[in-house]
């Protein structure tokens, strides 16, 4: 094992944005720590799946305790894992609720804390967390204040832990993407969806990936939220 390579934890990471996550880190050399619910074994002896729900604090120690034992070092983390539920705001019921506060909010303050204690013992690392850009852009024809509530709130704990943490060669950032064309979004919808966006187009995953592959090697930029919108955040 070479211990000079450098290790990424990614949340999320069966599918999506975070199977690119994945593969883009393993693009760099990266050892990746990959994590979901339903993630399986992979045959690359670089990456390490570990499954469980995020939003356990007892996931977060499992899944970092096991990269160490592998890996020996956690040098990035990216908090991909995230629920999306659209809907107008009094039909939301304390099941939507409770399910966006477990993964949205727990999943990231859980696994956070557990990795900043590696970094921090260690001198460096770097946190990016994916959020929305529905935070700084609502849309009438996305009701969402759940998504809002939640991850604008990692957008400010972005903020915050990057000052906190700046001195101690730490560094926090945030991506925050418009509508990304993955399986979740049936191909039906796919050109409504492309018109929310100025460029009239929908986000690929690689533009998620080589935002968060930037900030990785932005030394220089922390406190940053990195809006991958397609001009959707700048207005209509």
């Amino acid at each position: 094992m070479n211990a000079q390579q450098k290790v990424a934890l990614v949340t999320g990471a069966s599918q999506g944005i975070g199977a690119g996550l994945v593969k883009g880190f393993r693009d760099r050399n990266y050892r990746v720590i990959a994590t979901s619910r339903t993630i399986q074994a992979s045959d690359d002896p670089d990456i390490l799946t570990v499954a469980g729900d995020i939003g356990s604090a007892d996931t977060a120690q499992r899944v970092v305790s096991q990269g160490l034992e592998r890996f020996g070092r956690i040098d990035s983390l990216v908090n991909n894992a995230g629920i999306f539920i659209a809907k107008p705001f009094t039909q939301y019921t304390q099941a939507d609720f409770l399910q966006k506060i477990a993964t949205n909010v727990a999943g990231f303050f859980h696994i956070t804390q557990a990795v900043v204690e590696v970094m921090e013992r260690n001198g460096t690392g770097h946190v990016v967390s994916i959020t929305t850009s529905l935070v700084d852009h609502a849309n009438v024809n996305v009701p969402s204040v759940l998504a809002s509530l939640t991850k604008g709130g990692l957008n400010a704990a972005t903020r915050s832990l990057a000052i906190e943490y700046a001195a101690k060669g730490l560094r926090f950032n945030a991506v925050s993407p418009g509508i990304i064309k993955t399986p979740l979004h049936a191909p039906q919808t796919h050109a409504a969806m492309a018109a929310l966006h100025p460029v009239g187009r929908m986000g690929e995953i690689r533009d998620i990936v080589e935002a968060v592959l930037y900030l990785e090697s932005a030394a220089f930029v922390t406190g940053e939220i990195l809006h991958v919108d397609g001009g959707q955040s700048a207005g209509h």
